[in-house]
């Protein structure tokens, strides 16, 4: 790859852009997935640690295509290079919960505002509305997260309420966001044709 043009196409015009492929995350993307999510403009903003390791996104991603699992996982590709991710986990094991998802997403640096997350989180919501069997799918995102924010409540997240001193980023217990979505038009049974 040239060093000399940006990641993403030939600039920063979104017609000179190559377009974004969606597609199942793999163990094959452990290294992209430790350096978007290590990123120091990526990390601190994820419930991640500093020093991502891709041996542990090997596994991760290996154990998300193990029989049971219902994690769904995807990864946005501009010419070839994973430039973000974001996937549908289940919310736990408790059998009256078995209805939502958490979600997650990062985007690397170079990708932001070029529509990877948009198209991320319609490929998740697709899912979720259409697939997945989710009524109710949350997120926490952390409060001075303006950006994210935007973005969750374009795809009809509402923010639920704010967890005080959550989470230790840099130093300093800073607040999250609780946000959630739910299914727009729940599934109904289809009138059975014999009775109608």
């Amino acid at each position: 790859m040239d060093s000399t043009r940006p990641p993403g196409g030939t600039g920063s015009d979104p017609a000179t852009r190559a377009p974004i492929t969606l597609r199942r995350a793999s163990a094959r993307d452990a290294a992209a997935f430790a350096r978007i999510n290590g990123h120091p403009d990526v990390q601190p903003n994820l419930m991640q640690l500093p020093y991502a390791a891709e041996e542990r996104w090997t596994q991760v991603l290996a154990d998300n295509h193990l029989p049971g699992r219902t994690d769904f996982v995807l990864v946005a590709e501009r010419d070839g290079e994973v430039v973000g991710s974001a996937g549908l986990h289940p919310a736990g094991t408790p059998l009256r919960r078995r209805h939502v998802m958490s979600l997650g997403i990062s985007v690397a640096p170079e990708a932001h505002g070029q529509g990877v997350g948009r198209a991320l989180m319609a490929a998740l919501c697709d899912y979720a509305d259409n697939w997945g069997q989710v009524l109710r799918t949350e997120l926490t995102v952390f409060a001075d997260n303006v950006r994210a924010i935007a973005l969750y409540r374009r795809f009809g997240f509402e923010h639920e309420g704010t967890h005080r001193g959550y989470a230790l980023r840099a130093g300093r217990y800073v607040d999250v966001w609780s946000m959630a979505r739910l299914h727009p038009s729940p599934p109904q049974i289809a009138p059975d044709p014999a009775l109608t």
